[in-house]
C-alpha cells in the first residue's frame, strides 16, 4: 500500500474535510505539490486516509472553487497552474550564517527571558493518566450548545457592525451578559464602562503590568505563584516581593505593607488551590486601604468550592475602587477559546483599551457575539452547573485515591475545592526525578519548580489536576503513581522486619483493640477518628465537623488485623500486620511495606495484665 500523502490529526479541532483541505493548501503553497502536479484521486486519497470518498471529494470541490486545483476530464485532479500566481517564488530556507546571527543579536534592544514553566506535551491526551490542570478532556465541552451559539452569531451580521463601533469597542451584548450574568455570581456590580474584553488571562495581565507597573513600583506576588506573571513583571522592571502563603492564602505579614500593587488569586490559589477565607479577604482590603496599595485579583479559574460556600470576590467587597478584577470564560466552553475580561474603574478601562488597540487589537467580534449568545441562551449556566458537579466528583475521587494509596505525606496547605491538589513528594525522592519517571509511565503531573520565584530550599511538591481525565481513571492513575514512588524509593521504604520487637500477634490484638479509639489525619489534612467496638463494628468520622462518616467491621485472622468499610477504602477488605509502640499504631502489608500510622487510645482495662 502506498504511503499516505497527508496525515490526519485525531486531536485537531477541524473536521476531516477541513483537515484535508488544510493539509493540501499547505502542500500547494509550500511547494510540496508544484503547479501542474497530479494529486491522488478522491477514491485513492480516501482509501489512504481511511475516510469516506465524499469527504475528500468535497474538500477537492472547495479547493477548486478557490482556484488551487482543477479537474481534467479523464485525467484526474491537478494543482492549478495558476495556484502560485502573484507569489514570490519559493527558494527554500537556508540556515542563517554566524555573521547574520551576530548582526541581529546586536540590534535587538530588548530580549524576553524564557519562562520557567512546565511544558505540557502536545499529545497529552494520549497519556492514560494526564493529571494536568487547566487542560480539558473532550467530555467536558458543550459542543452542541457552542455550535448553536456560533451559528446564530454568524447570522447576526455582527461583523458588519465593526465600522459602526469605531474599531475598538467590544460587543455590547457580551458586555451586558458579563455584567448581568457572570459578575453577580461573584458579588460584583459594574457598569458597561468598567468592563474590557481581552484575549484571555495573559493578555489581561499584560495590559495591567504595562499600565500599573514600572521600575519604581514594588509589586507583591504569591510564593509559590504564577510564573508567567512574574515574567511580565520582570519585563516591566518591577521590584518583586515574593509573599509566602499559609492555609488561608496570601499572608499579610512581612514587607507586604510596602507593596504598591498586590497580585493575588484568592478563590483558588495557583498552584496550591488554597482558598482565602472571608476574614483574610477583609484584612487584605484593610491593609491596602492603609498602605495605599492597589490590588489585582485574578479569578480566571472561578471558584469551585466543594466543601463549603464560595466567598465573594475581592472586587465585590471593595468600596474604594482599589481592586482590578481579572476573569474570563472557561476554556472548556470551546477548544482554543481565549476570552477574558477586566473589571476596573473607567479611567483604567480607557487606558487599557488604548493599549489593547496598539498590541493585539480587539478580540474577534464574531467570537464575542458567540459567547454573548451562549450566555443569553442559558447554556453558560447549564454548562457551569454540570462542570461543577463533574469536577466535584473528580476532585473527591482524587482526594480519596491519594488517601487510600499515597500515605507517604499529607497536604500541608488544605483546600476546600478547586480542580487540583498540591502534593508533597517524599523527602528522599526529588520531584523532578519523580515527574520525569511518571511521564514515562503515562502519568503526567506538574513539578513545583516553575511556581517559585526564590531559591527552592526544601520544597518538593507536585500538582495534580482533574480537568483532563475522567473520574473512572483517577484511582488507577494514583495507584500507578504509588507503585512508581515505591519503586523509585527502593530501600527508603519502611518494611516490617521479621523480628520487629513491637509486632502484635492475634492474642495481643484480641486483648488490646476492642474499644480502642484511633486518631490520625487524612492525606488531605482533615482529622479522622475511628472507634473499634468490642462487637466487631467499626465507626469512623472525618472532617472538622465530622461531616464525613462511615461504618464498617474489623476482625482477626490469625495474626492479621482485618477491616472493611462500607465506603471508605473503596469498601475493600484489608488484611494487615500491626505494630504498637507507646501510643503509635502502624499497619503493614504482610511481609511488605508500611501502609499507615496513627495514634491509638486503648481502654485502661485492656492494658491490665
Amino acid at each position: 500500500m502506498a504511503e499516505p500523502l497527508i496525515f490526519l490529526d485525531p486531536d485537531s479541532p477541524l473536521n476531516l474535510q477541513g483537515q484535508i483541505r488544510q493539509k493540501l493548501v499547505e502542500g500547494i503553497l509550500g511547494g510540496a505539490f508544484p503547479p501542474g502536479s497530479r494529486l491522488p484521486s478522491s477514491r485513492g486519497l480516501a482509501d489512504q486516509l481511511g475516510v469516506a470518498r465524499n469527504t475528500v471529494a468535497l474538500a477537492y470541490e472547495r479547493l477548486a472553487a478557490d482556484g488551487l486545483v482543477e479537474s481534467r476530464a479523464r485525467s484526474g485532479i491537478f494543482v492549478s497552474t495558476h495556484a502560485l500566481e502573484g507569489r514570490v517564488g519559493h527558494m527554500g530556507r537556508s540556515k542563517p550564517s554566524a555573521a547574520q546571527e551576530a548582526r541581529w543579536a546586536g540590534v535587538i534592544r530588548r530580549t524576553t527571558p524564557e519562562a520557567d514553566i512546565f511544558r505540557v506535551p502536545p499529545e497529552w491526551q494520549r497519556h492514560p493518566y494526564p493529571f494536568i490542570d487547566g487542560h480539558f478532556d473532550a467530555s467536558l465541552y458543550p459542543t452542541a450548545q457552542w455550535r448553536e451559539a456560533s451559528r446564530l452569531a454568524q447570522g447576526s451580521r455582527i461583523v458588519e457592525q465593526e465600522g459602526a463601533t469605531g474599531g475598538d469597542s467590544d460587543d455590547p451584548e457580551l458586555i451586558e451578559q458579563i455584567r448581568t450574568k457572570m459578575l453577580p455570581r461573584r458579588g460584583i456590580t459594574a457598569g458597561a464602562d468598567e468592563i474590557l474584553i481581552t484575549s484571555g488571562e495573559q493578555n489581561a495581565l499584560y495590559l495591567l503590568t504595562r499600565l500599573l507597573v514600572d521600575g519604581n513600583t514594588t509589586v507583591a506576588v504569591e510564593e509559590p505563584g504564577n510564573p508567567r506573571l512574574r515574567q511580565l513583571l520582570a519585563l516591566a522592571g518591577a521590584r518583586l516581593l515574593h509573599q509566602p502563603l499559609d492555609g488561608n492564602g496570601l499572608r499579610l505579614d512581612g514587607d507586604l505593607p510596602r507593596a504598591d500593587v498586590i497580585f493575588v488569586t484568592p478563590s483558588h490559589q495557583v498552584p496550591t488551590a488554597v482558598t482565602m477565607d472571608q476574614a483574610r479577604r477583609t484584612a487584605l482590603l484593610g491593609l491596602a486601604r492603609r498602605s495605599g496599595a492597589l490590588v489585582v485579583e485574578n479569578d480566571f479559574e472561578t471558584e469551585h468550592n466543594f466543601l463549603g460556600h464560595p466567598h465573594p470576590a475581592l472586587r465585590g467587597m471593595d468600596r474604594e475602587g482599589r481592586v482590578v478584577y481579572v476573569s474570563g470564560l472557561p476554556r472548556m466552553l470551546s477548544p482554543g477559546l481565549r476570552l477574558g475580561f477586566l473589571v476596573a474603574p473607567p479611567a483604567v478601562i480607557r487606558e487599557a483599551r488604548r493599549l489593547r488597540r496598539l498590541v493585539v487589537g480587539r478580540p474577534s467580534l464574531m467570537t464575542q457575539r458567540t459567547a454573548a449568545l451562549f450566555l443569553s441562551l442559558g447554556h453558560y449556566d447549564a454548562a457551569t452547573a454540570r462542570l461543577h458537579r463533574v469536577l466535584g466528583r473528580r476532585w473527591d475521587a482524587l482526594r480519596q485515591a491519594l488517601n487510600h494509596y499515597y500515605r507517604d505525606s499529607e497536604i500541608t496547605l488544605p483546600t476546600r475545592g478547586g480542580t487540583s491538589l498540591w502534593v508533597r513528594a517524599p523527602d528522599d525522592l526529588p520531584v523532578t526525578r519523580l515527574v520525569a519517571a511518571a511521564a514515562r509511565r503515562g502519568i503526567l503531573v506538574e513539578p513545583d519548580t516553575p511556581y517559585y520565584g526564590t531559591a527552592p530550599g526544601s520544597r518538593n511538591f507536585f500538582r495534580m489536576g482533574v480537568t483532563s481525565l475522567p473520574e473512572e481513571r483517577i484511582r488507577d492513575g494514583v495507584r500507578e503513581l504509588h507503585r512508581l514512588v515505591r519503586e523509585l524509593r527502593g530501600d527508603q521504604v519502611q518494611t516490617l522486619a521479621n523480628d520487629h520487637p513491637h509486632r502484635l500477634d492475634g492474642t495481643s490484638m484480641a486483648r488490646l483493640l476492642p474499644g480502642a479509639v484511633i486518631q490520625y489525619r487524612t492525606f488531605y489534612g482533615d482529622p479522622c477518628t475511628i472507634e473499634l467496638h468490642a462487637d466487631g463494628r467499626m465507626s469512623g468520622r472525618a472532617g472538622y465537623a465530622d461531616e464525613d462518616r462511615d461504618e464498617g467491621r474489623w476482625w482477626l485472622e490469625g495474626d492479621l488485623y482485618c477491616r472493611q468499610w462500607s465506603r471508605w477504602g473503596y469498601g475493600e477488605t484489608s488484611r494487615l500486620e500491626v505494630t504498637l509502640e507507646d501510643r503509635q499504631i502502624r499497619w503493614w502489608r504482610p511481609g511488605g511495606h508500611l501502609v499507615d500510622a496513627a495514634e491509638i487510645d486503648i481502654p485502661p482495662d485492656n492494658l491490665a495484665p
